[in-house]
């Protein structure tokens, strides 16, 4: 017997939708595809309709993986496929909500969706008994545009840890942006869960070295870090991945062979890189859900980690399919000097 939603869940949906300003009579698409969990694609009907929206069903085929490994994590949904009249609908609503299983924060067809004007809020493909536990925090807000006003002011990112990170991130040309989990204006997106901080690099802007180290995640894998792992960057492309180990080092050779299969250079470059600002994601939770129940959103989110991400960057002008998410804890951020996470903690201002 298939899974039946919770009434909790649905008006947890609802009053994330509200503070994304829906209103009755709003015209809601909600984008799904085969992959979609049925269980979220339901939850959000019942509290689209529940609010009065006039809700319109886009529910698109999943492509065909080409290969040569499975794909997840990438926030880079295929499902839409370039589709005019999918795109369209999209675009001429006044709400979408994202239930793609990959989600459309990098998908090609983004920019033509916000174009039209629509609010898009990317539901993340966790298991919907998580969002009992992310209250809508309103001030959440504040502190996320506080973090995105310092960052846009700073040149110079560097990011350090006990564990041997000392990377450099040149600010010059960057896109930065922040996320609170909510959407109010007409051609914005948001991902929910939020609380995220995040610059997305120009060309030949970061160097140095970051260390992975146990207890860190990879969010692709979906699975904690057992093994240190270190990633040697020049300008902005992981050149060498190592490992230290009794028996060789599981993690990095996963990491490094997952890599090697895409034969894209631009898989080993830097995607994005911030920190999480969210008190209610945990850094536990990826432990307690099958890897079909849980995105690992949360993750990035969780207050104090630093997210370091490889992949798509379309500031830099790369495009392809390998994707790692990394939330490290422990890390300390300085933004021209000035430290805005110490180990793993948020500076005052921001907690």
């Amino acid at each position: 017997m298939a899974a039946a939603t919770e009434w909790r869940w649905v008006n947890r949906y609802a009053e994330q939708f509200k503070a994304c300003k829906l209103e009755a009579g709003d015209v809601a698409v909600l984008l799904s595809e085969a992959a979609s969990s049925d269980l979220i694609v339901e939850t959000a009907r019942l509290a689209l309709e529940m609010l009065g929206a006039a809700v319109a069903d886009v529910r698109m085929p999943t492509p065909v993986n080409p290969g040569p490994v499975p794909i997840r994590s990438t926030g880079a949904s295929q499902a839409l496929a370039g589709h005019r009249a999918a795109i369209a609908a999209c675009s001429t609503a006044d709400f979408v909500v994202d239930c793609t299983a990959e989600g459309l924060l990098h998908a090609p067809e983004l920019g033509q969706i916000l174009e039209g004007g629509a609010r898009v809020l990317m539901i993340s493909a966790e298991h919907p008994e998580n969002v009992e536990r992310w209250p809508l925090d309103l001030g959440l807000e504040a502190k996320v545009n506080h973090g995105v006003a310092m960052l846009e002011a700073a040149a110079e990112m560097t990011i350090t840890s006990p564990a041997g990170t000392d990377l450099t991130v040149s600010l010059d040309g960057a896109f930065r942006a922040g996320s609170y989990g909510w959407c109010t204006e007409p051609g914005t997106i948001a991902h929910w869960p939020g609380g995220l901080v995040l610059a997305f690099p120009a060309a030949n802007s970061v160097n140095g070295t970051v260390v992975l180290a146990p207890g860190d995640i990879n969010l692709t894998f979906k699975d904690y870090i057992r093994e240190p792992i270190t990633l040697r960057f020049e300008n902005d492309y992981v050149v060498e991945i190592t490992g230290a180990g009794s028996h060789g080092n599981h993690d990095a050779d996963l990491m490094r062979s997952y890599l090697e299969s895409f034969d894209e250079k631009d898989a080993y470059a830097i995607s994005h890189i911030g920190w999480g600002m969210n008190p209610a994601a945990r850094w536990e939770s990826l432990a307690m859900w099958d890897r079909a129940d849980i995105n690992g959103t949360e993750l990035r989110a969780f207050a104090g980690n630093v997210l370091i991400s490889t992949g798509a960057n379309e500031v830099a002008g790369r495009f392809c399919r390998g994707h790692f998410d990394l939330p490290m804890r422990h890390c300390t951020v300085a933004l021209d000097g000035a430290v805005v996470v110490d180990q793993g903690t948020l500076r005052s201002d921001l907690a």
